[in-house]
């Protein structure tokens, strides 16, 4: 029995740790359940005013309506997984009728659109509703030319001389022809505890089964 002793503590402590994994997942999914349900109540609000100062921890997701224009100063962000296909997000300054200049995220101008591509941007006065964020796309290379890579709102709003303030366009009384909005909503962000928790749970199940195949094929062995 004492060769056995070994394997038995290897067994149950292997199978003690994916168990906890798989719970510790759980308790992570429900978690991350209601951080979304949180944005969701969030983005579900009616519409405020651009607040003066603007906090990224009080008001990530906030719903916001402005009236101004789009002064022709953009940014392109790659992006390659977005509802309406691949393309650059156009991230443009855009200038509030008290004179404020923040980032706009207008929608996505799709690859391969020449028209698109050449039309000139929308600059009429507009009242636009969207979403302030503070978007995490990693670290990733510099940008070249007017590409970017990665949202860093403090280093776009450098570049383009506008507040480090970021809005996602939702809605407008008229819209740029070149572009598809792509507004914020929660489909967009990960949630991946469950398959991760399932995997867990599954690997404990064959952890134990090696277990009592090895256990038993020793108790086999000692009786022959």
């Amino acid at each position: 029995m004492r060769k056995l002793l070994f394997p038995v503590v290897i067994g149950l402590g292997g199978l003690g740790i994916l168990l906890w994994l798989g719970f510790w997942q759980l308790d992570r999914l429900e978690w991350k359940e209601g951080v979304l349900a949180e944005i969701d109540a969030r983005l579900a609000q009616d519409p405020v005013p651009l607040p003066v100062e603007v906090s990224p921890e009080e008001d990530n997701y906030l719903s916001v309506i402005m009236a101004g224009r789009v002064t022709g100063e953009e940014i392109r962000f790659l992006n390659s997984g977005t509802s309406a296909g691949s393309g650059h997000q156009i991230i443009s300054v855009f200038e509030t009728v008290d004179g404020r200049r923040i980032l706009l995220d207008q929608g996505l101008l799709p690859f391969n659109d020449e028209a698109a591509a050449n039309a000139d941007p929308l600059t009429a006065e507009v009242t636009v509703q969207g979403n302030l964020i503070w978007p995490d796309d990693g670290q990733t290379e510099d940008p070249v030319g007017d590409e970017w890579y990665a949202r860093d709102v403090a280093a776009m709003a450098e570049a383009l001389n506008t507040e480090p303030v970021f809005v996602v366009l939702s809605a407008a009384t008229e819209y740029d022809p070149r572009l598809t909005p792509l507004g914020v909503d929660t489909r967009s962000i990960k949630n991946d505890h469950l398959e991760y928790a399932i995997t867990w749970f599954l690997l404990a199940v064959v952890w134990l089964s090696m277990t009592i195949f090895y256990v038993v094929r020793a108790l086999r062995q000692k009786e022959d």
